[in-house]
């Protein structure tokens, strides 16, 4: 069952990451869009690391928390840039909460620039043990 439900969870992970990259393929975001963008990073983000976790699981390890996920995920290397995806969770959390112009232009070039090329790295991974 744990093996299937990584790969169900990871099928729903590959439908967001599409939608985040047809936001990154985009040149210039109206305000609109980079809300939406960034709502969209939120929960390709939470998708990322609930697959990242249930993955683990199959694997036998025990997760308990999103950052037990990213730092096992690391050790196992899962994932190559620990630093970026505890940045990612860290940032995403203030994304959840705060919202103000300033601050949407500085998590649009993050999720451009930083966030989306891990979240990429990820799916590759993954990609390839389906």
């Amino acid at each position: 069952m744990q093996d299937i439900r990584w790969k169900q969870r990871f099928n729903n992970y590959r439908k967001a990451f599409f939608q985040l990259t047809e936001f990154i393929e985009k040149d210039a975001l109206n305000k609109f869009e980079i809300q939406g963008l960034i709502q969209c990073f939120e929960y390709t983000f939470e998708l990322a690391w609930k697959t990242i976790k249930d993955y683990l699981e199959q694997e036998g390890f025990e997760v308990k928390s999103p950052r037990a996920a990213i730092q096992t995920a690391f050790q196992s290397e899962l994932v190559t840039d620990g630093h970026t995806w505890i940045d990612m969770l860290q940032k995403r959390n203030l994304m959840a909460h705060t919202y103000n112009e300033k601050f949407a232009e500085e998590a649009e070039q993050l999720i451009r620039e930083k966030y989306y090329l891990v979240l990429k790295e990820l799916y590759e991974k993954l990609e390839e043990q389906v």
